[in-house]
């Protein structure tokens, strides 16, 4: 084999390595984004958080004892998807916690809108207090 030879294939598997680990490129733009979740004030360990761009793959991340998340796109690929997101809360099938309410769940209200970048959202959930009483019409009677 000569110099010559040798050289292309060296040029040939390095290009080749290249693209394969370049698998990236098919990858939007992302953006780190990294925060704490609490309910009450209280870490809510073992909820799963979910950001939601408005199109394409959710990014996901269960939060640790502390509190802490750290969203990933695909294994391996931290972040989500810049732009706007919507964001909501549930709790691993099997496992249990307090009720999240339905604003922060399946109904959500959370936007979070990520820029390129390192991106923090803290979230303190508050729990579903009991109604209050609602006020009635009715003649109070005085003994």
């Amino acid at each position: 084999m000569s110099a010559n030879s040798g050289i292309i294939s060296f040029v040939l598997v390095t290009v080749s390595t290249m693209m394969i680990g370049c698998g990236g490129s098919d990858l939007p733009e992302l953006g780190s984004v990294t925060g704490t979740v609490t309910m009450d004030g209280k870490p809510m360990e073992g909820a799963i958080i979910a950001f939601f761009p408005e199109k394409g793959r959710p990014s996901t991340a269960n939060v640790d004892a502390e509190g802490h998340y750290e969203l990933s796109y695909t294994e391996g690929v931290s972040g989500t998807k810049v732009g706007p997101n919507t964001v909501n809360f549930s709790w691993p099938t099997g496992m249990s916690g307090p009720a999240i309410a339905s604003k922060y769940a399946d109904k959500t209200e959370l936007k979070a809108d990520i820029k390129p970048g390192k991106n923090t959202f803290d979230f303190d959930l508050k729990s579903e207090a009991a109604a209050p009483p609602k006020a009635t019409n009715a003649p109070v009677i005085l003994d």
